[in-house]
């Protein structure tokens, strides 16, 4: 055992030396890259022989589902998700640009009476980082507001989360979180003793004028919008986040001014055997036309998962409960239906980049409403 530990010593030694006169030789200049398409490609003048173009990645999600529902008004039948492209560029070794595009399927996507079908194109994200270590980076761009956990850690692509859907506080085109924001954000992260502290700043237009919009042509009261987003990850408990976050807005929708405050919490287990996930959001409107007219509305969802370990350890069902309260005087918020309803369903992994989910619903809208009961069939890939 001693001679064993004596070898790994002198190995480690002779690697030590190698990195020293690796690290004592001159730097050769990089190679430009050569485009290969017809046309060169024009990434500006490359004067500088150590300056390399852009390192660019690129990746892709979609899917395809069957839904079936007893909801009168609405068609059951098969639809395309979206068609989305992440774009990642180094541009040097502290700067970097992320992009993500999608391509949804519209019954009025085109002009014409009727409207003809079609797909619209949307830029989700576009963010330029410019990271001085990981405790300080700063960026610019178009996000998904940092507000709450799963609207920054499940991206466009159905294939990145468990289930066939968002919850439905944080659902893509809905009202109660500001799902994008356009503007800059200052992050970072740090051991804390083991807490791994991470912290998000961020000044940006908000809301646009429809409120389940960015200003994403610029702010439509120039009031800005401001956030605060905490969050840990003990070392101790592997797996484990617990944070907070903060947004502060001035909104105009219908031609009123409201002042606009959420905060919200989560607390989430990252491990497959279980996977738990639970936020909660409070939203506060201040109408200034009245200013004693304060609402505020309240949405949560809990959401559970397990992988067994059957079949290659490929099957994992989950559960979630959603509830969405908006009361009458929150006028900034009508008219978001509320909601209390149970999804469950099983997902199967097919491939490491390709999965099936078959999933049921069973939701309420108002007490006075009766129970519609949705299931849904979805395969979605990366590629």
């Amino acid at each position: 055992m001693a001679q064993l530990v004596q070898t790994l010593l002198a190995r480690v030694d002779q690697l030590e030396k190698r990195v020293a006169e690796l690290e004592s030789e001159t730097p050769r200049p990089a190679t430009a890259v050569v485009a290969t398409a017809t046309e060169p490609m024009q990434m500006g003048p490359l004067s500088d022989p150590n300056v390399a173009a852009p390192s660019l990645n690129l990746a892709g999600f979609s899917d395809f589902t069957f839904a079936a529902t007893d909801q009168k008004g609405i068609p059951s039948g098969f639809s395309e998700g979206q068609f989305i492209l992440h774009i990642n560029s180094h541009l040097s070794s502290k700067v970097s640009f992320l992009g993500e595009i999608s391509l949804t399927a519209r019954s009025d996507a085109g002009t014409g009476t009727p409207p003809a079908t079609g797909f619209n194109a949307e830029v989700e994200r576009s963010i330029i980082r410019f990271e001085h270590n990981d405790h300080f980076k700063v960026s610019f761009g178009r996000y998904h507001t940092p507000i709450n956990y799963w609207n920054t850690t499940f991206h466009h692509g159905q294939w990145l989360q468990t289930t066939v859907s968002r919850p439905e506080m944080t659902q893509f085109g809905g009202k109660f979180i500001p799902v994008h924001f356009v503007g800059a954000l200052v992050e970072g992260a740090t051991p804390a003793k083991g807490l791994n502290f991470n912290y998000n700043f961020g000044v940006g237009n908000g809301r646009g004028n429809v409120i389940s919009r960015a200003g994403d042509a610029g702010d439509n009261n120039n009031a800005r919008a401001y956030l605060v987003n905490f969050f840990v990850r003990p070392d101790k408990l592997y797996g484990l986040q617990a944070g907070g976050s903060g947004y502060r807005d001035r909104i105009t929708t219908g031609g009123i001014n409201y002042n606009e405050w959420i905060t919200s919490a989560h607390v989430v287990w990252t491990k497959e055997t279980p996977e738990i996930i639970a936020e909660f959001a409070n939203a506060r409107h201040e109408n200034l036309s009245f200013p004693a007219s304060i609402a505020n509305s309240q949405a949560f969802y809990v959401q559970t998962a397990y992988r067994l370990s059957v079949l290659d350890k490929k099957v994992k069902p989950y559960y979630r409960y959603d509830y969405i309260h908006v009361p009458k005087s929150d006028t900034a918020f009508q008219p978001i239906p509320n909601l209390a309803g149970s999804t469950v369903g099983v997902r199967y992994d097919i491939t490491n980049f390709a999965a099936f989910k078959l999933e049921y619903r069973n939701q309420v809208r108002a007490p006075s409403q009766t129970r519609i009961n949705s299931l849904f069939l979805q395969t979605s890939f990366a590629f």
